[in-house]
């Protein structure tokens, strides 16, 4: 056998016994008469010593040959340190070597294999394999298995059913674009990669198998950003003879089971928000509630009062910053550069600080008396020595301005803590957003979306007031998963594809098979999905999803460890009938 024992295992009660060990070589330590190296393993660090008075000379020069990263394998006796290290499991003791054995030499790797390494992040993500080496790596990926493992263990006990659903699938327009994959038996034609299994999980139901789960990988080719990856993964759920406030009820149960199984966190309140209210109060639709700084809109307080900057806009809304009323000149042109940066767009603020001696000192002192500056911190429930920050200008974009705002103030003051969990469901978003460019409808969410049964009079009359029954779970300020109660009739999901555009034949060319399915008995159903990677690295105290990847892709959706994407030889393109034409 390689070891008897790992690498974290052996403690000062083990002193006296034989063991056998395997790993890789951490560090080497030669001192001349007596030579320690740090073997390590996916458990924990162990002291080897080879001393020259107890271990055979030959076996020494052999430790003195080690390199980082050396594969060896050693036998050897547990004895106690005479220099302990608290900081170490295996601290207190070391083993004596007897035996060593060099089980693969390493070359020396292009980063340190430390806690804390010298490597950036496109040399770590091209020797992936290395970097999993490190503690941080190895830990995040353990605790995605134990979320993983809890995920499958809540939603078996709660009755859902495990069942896989094909990869190689059908292209839809809707959504994100499509990976596609030619097909060779199938000249001229292609399959797409999923997006998300919608449409299959909808037959599930129909199928009679009332409660279905999956984590299952999903992919969508648009452009990256440092929290997006083209391939991601979901936990994908369905279930038959529900209505909102069942799906509500069993997934704020599997949130609330892994916040206390895999973070020792219980969660008591569950709070629940229009999407319009997270929209006024918050300016975006996943607010972060671990901290207020609500929003408070000011028109009626501000406007037409001479300063004309305000009197033009359409909207005048703003927060109050708590504690920041001492900032300096200095550091109030620094948030005022930062709302004028190219991805916030906005050309400037008022501020107003709400001094402890109860009065006011503005950037529009000039305009608004002291009075009416006490109107506005009132209506922002400001405190003595809180800051206001007030932007103005069309409503969307400044909403969306204050909002990046709110969450740069809240970093700075260090607000959004990563060991503190603030979950929200935010409901009844629109069904349909309409788009210029394309002058119609598209939906929201997707599809197959239901719309709100109060709502349903308006989808001839007034479509864009119609609410979705859709909701989504947002946890610090991220949204971290989403669904629906989906449409089981054929009528009403025909009238909704009439809604988005589609002729009648696009619409059975696309989703013939779902419609025809309805044809058979389908029951009402709703569902839910969670962005697996993105709710690991929350519950992590991380914001990167791709630190809990084994094997992530870097933000051109390259994965350079194995160079992919990669050309295929010309065989393999006339085989599938295929002609590259790259045009400039």
């Amino acid at each position: 056998m390689y070891r008897s024992h790992t690498n974290g295992e052996l403690r000062i009660a083990d002193a006296g016994e034989d063991v056998c060990l395997s790993g890789w070589v951490q560090k080497v330590r030669d001192k001349g008469f007596m030579v320690w190296v740090d073997l390590r393993d996916r458990y924990g660090v162990t002291q080897l010593i080879f001393d020259g008075e107890r271990t055979d000379p030959s076996i020494v020069e052999q430790a003195r040959s080690l390199g980082r990263e050396f594969v060896i394998q050693i036998k050897g006796k547990v004895i106690e340190r005479e220099a302990k290290n608290d900081q170490m499991p295996t601290g207190d003791i070391e083993i004596l070597v007897t035996e060593l054995s060099i089980l693969n030499s390493a070359k020396t790797p292009p980063f340190t294999i430390e806690d804390e390494t010298d490597g950036g992040d496109e040399l770590r993500m091209k020797y992936r394999y290395l970097d999993i080496r490190r503690n941080p790596v190895r830990e995040n990926l353990i605790f995605r298995s134990k979320v993983t493992m809890e995920v499958r263990k809540y939603l078996s006990d709660q009755g859902f059913i495990d069942v896989e659903t094909p990869y190689l699938i059908k292209s839809t327009p809707e959504g994100a674009r499509d990976f596609v994959v030619p097909s060779r038996m199938n000249e001229g034609q292609f399959y797409a990669l999923p997006q998300s299994p919608q449409t299959f999980k909808q037959l599930l139901m129909v199928g009679g198998l009332d409660k279905y789960f999956q984590i299952v990988k999903c992919f969508r080719d648009e452009d990256l950003r440092a929290d997006r990856q083209p391939e991601f993964t979901q936990i994908d759920c369905e279930m038959a003879f529900v209505e909102q406030e069942d799906i509500l009820h069993t997934f704020e149960g599997l949130v609330k089971y892994l916040l206390l199984e895999t973070k020792g966190v219980e969660i008591k309140e569950f709070p629940r928000m229009s999407y319009d209210e997270a929209i006024k109060t918050y300016g975006n639709d996943k607010p972060d509630i671990r901290f207020d700084m609500k929003f408070g809109e000011l028109n009626d307080l501000a406007k037409n009062k001479g300063f004309g900057v305000f009197d033009a806009q359409e909207l005048i809304v703003g927060i109050a910053v708590p504690g920041c009323a001492g900032y300096s000149r200095k550091q109030l042109d620094k948030i005022i550069d930062f709302v004028r940066k190219p991805q916030i767009g906005a050309n400037g603020l008022i501020w107003v600080k709400c001094n402890e001696d109860g009065s006011y000192k503005s950037s529009v002192d000039k305009f608004f008396d002291q009075e009416q500056l006490a109107t506005w911190a009132q209506r922002l429930s400001a405190d003595k020595g809180d800051l206001l920050l007030v932007m103005a200008g069309p409503t969307d974009k400044v909403r969306s301005q204050l909002s990046s705002l709110r969450m740069e103030m809240a970093e700075n003051l260090g607000l959004r803590k990563s060991d503190e969990f603030a979950p929200l469901w935010v409901l009844d978003f629109p069904l349909l957003e309409w788009d210029d460019e394309s002058e119609r409808y598209h939906a929201m969410h997707h599809p197959f979306t239901s719309p709100k049964p109060e709502d349903m009079h308006l989808l001839d009359t007034d479509p864009g007031k119609v609410r979705a029954n859709a909701y989504d779970m947002v946890l610090n300020g991220n949204e971290i998963g989403g669904g629906s109660i989906r449409i089981f009739d054929k009528e009403t999901q025909a009238r909704m594809f009439d809604l988005l555009g589609f002729t009648k034949e696009e619409a059975i060319d696309q989703f013939g098979f779902l419609m025809n399915a309805f044809e058979y008995g389908a029951p009402p159903h709703g569902g839910l999905a969670f962005g697996l990677d993105r709710l690991v690295s929350i519950l992590g105290g991380q914001e990167t999803i791709r630190d809990f990847i084994a094997f992530p892709k870097n933000n051109s959706g390259r994965d350079v460890m194995i160079d992919a994407p990669s050309k295929i030889d010309e065989e393999q393109l006339k085989e599938l009938q295929l002609k590259i034409d790259i045009r400039s």
